[in-house]
C-alpha cells in the first residue's frame, strides 16, 4: 500500500533518518514527511512508513526503528541504522526507479550497501568513529549534515524542519551522484570488456572514450595489459593502469625521459609527433592524434620490459 505519510523523529537530525527520507521520498513522492515523537504518529498504520523511531523493527508493519533492545543485526553481526532498514527493503525498488536495468540492480544495491550504507550505519551506532578520517573526520558525510543543523540559540521553531528540508536537498545529491556513478561503471565494464577481448594479448587498452576501466581490467583478469589510450575532447590521452585500488603504483610507469615535458620539448624526447604532455607523475599523458597515443604507447611498453618492470610477451603490442 502506498504510504501518506514518511513519520520520523522532530528534534536534531542525522545521516541516517536523512538518507532513509532520500530513498523513500523517491518511491513515494506524494507522501508527506511527519517529523514527531507523538504516540499517534508513531504508532504504525496503513498510511505510513515509521523509521529512525518508534522502538521497533517489523518491515511487514513498515516500521525500522533501531535504537531499542534486540536492534537488528546483519547476518555478519554488525549493526543497522534506519538507512541500512529501508536500504535493505527498498533499496532495489529505488534503485528500479532510478533507471537502473534490471540486470544490474541487485550488484549495485550490494556495493552501494558495503561502501555507502554501512559505513553511515556504523557510524550512527557509535561502531565506528570518524576520527579513524583523522584530519577529514569533520569532512565526512555524516558531519557534514549535521553542520546544516541549527545553532543552540535559534529561537524560531522552524528551524530545524528548515534546516532537515535543507539537508535532505544536499543528501539527496550525493546519493544519487553515487548512484549515478556506479550505474556508469557497470555500464563501462561491458565496453571495456569487448575492448579487451579485442586487444586479445596486446599490452595497450584502446576505449572509444574516456570511462572507468580498472574494474573490468581487474575482473576479467586482463594482467597483461600495461596502458590505456582514448581520446579526450580534441586530443588523446594515454594513462597507466593502478596495480590497487588503494595508492597511485602503476603496473608500468611512463618513460623517466617524459616526466614534466610539453609539446616539442615532448615530441624531442620521445621522437612523436604531435606528443603534447607527459605528467610529472608519469601516469598520464597526451597527444593531439590517435596514431601519436598509440606510438606513445608502444614506446612506453618497450621501455618498461627493457627495464624489467613487466615481462616480455610474443604477441603484438598492439592489437588492430
Amino acid at each position: 500500500m502506498i504510504p501518506d505519510f514518511l513519520v520520523t523523529h522532530s528534534g536534531g537530525f542525522h545521516a541516517d533518518e536523512l538518507l532513509s527520507s532520500v530513498i523513500l521520498t523517491r518511491l513515494f513522492p506524494q507522501a508527506r514527511i511527519i517529523r514527531s515523537r507523538a504516540p499517534e504518529w508513531i504508532t504504525p498504520g496503513t498510511d505510513r512508513i515509521i523509521y529512525d523511531v518508534g522502538g521497533k523493527y517489523d518491515a511487514v508493519e513498515r516500521i525500522f526503528d533501531h535504537h531499542q533492545r534486540g536492534a537488528p543485526l546483519r547476518e555478519d553481526g554488525q549493526p543497522y541504522s534506519s538507512f541500512g532498514l529501508i536500504w535493505k527493503h527498498y533499496g532495489r525498488d529505488y534503485l528500479a526507479a532510478f533507471g537502473l536495468p534490471e540486470a544490474h540492480v541487485d550488484a549495485l544495491h550490494t556495493s552501494f550497501d558495503n561502501s555507502f550504507v554501512l559505513p553511515v550505519d556504523l557510524v550512527d551506532n557509535g561502531a565506528l568513529s570518524p576520527s579513524v578520517a583523522g584530519q577529514l573526520a569533520g569532512l565526512t558525510l555524516p558531519a557534514l549534515l549535521e553542520t546544516l543543523k541549527p545553532v543552540f540559540d535559534e529561537t524560531d521553531p522552524e528551524a530545524e524542519d528548515r534546516g532537515f528540508q535543507n539537508a535532505l536537498g544536499i543528501a539527496r545529491s550525493f546519493v544519487e551522484a553515487r548512484i549515478g556513478q556506479s550505474a556508469a561503471k557497470l555500464r563501462a565494464e561491458a565496453l571495456v570488456h569487448q575492448a579487451i577481448v579485442e586487444t586479445g594479448e596486446g599490452r595497450i587498452l584502446e576505449l572509444p572514450m574516456g570511462m572507468p576501466f580498472r574494474p573490468a581490467i581487474v575482473k576479467a583478469g586482463a594482467d597483461h595489459l600495461l596502458f590505456v589510450v582514448h581520446p579526450r575532447d580534441k586530443d588523446w590521452c594515454l594513462t597507466g593502469i593502478r596495480r590497487a585500488d588503494q595508492g597511485f603504483e602503476l603496473r608500468a610507469d611512463l618513460p623517466a625521459a617524459w616526466a614534466g615535458l610539453t609539446n616539442g620539448d615532448l615530441e624531442a624526447a620521445c621522437g612523436v609527433k604531435g606528443a603534447s604532455f607527459c605528467h610529472n607523475g608519469r601516469f598520464i599523458a597526451a597527444a593531439k592524434t590517435r596514431e601519436a597515443a598509440l606510438a606513445m604507447a608502444e614506446l612506453a611498453v618497450k621501455e618498461a620490459v627493457s627495464i624489467g618492470q613487466t615481462p616480455a610477451v610474443d604477441a603484438g603490442l598492439v592489437s588492430g
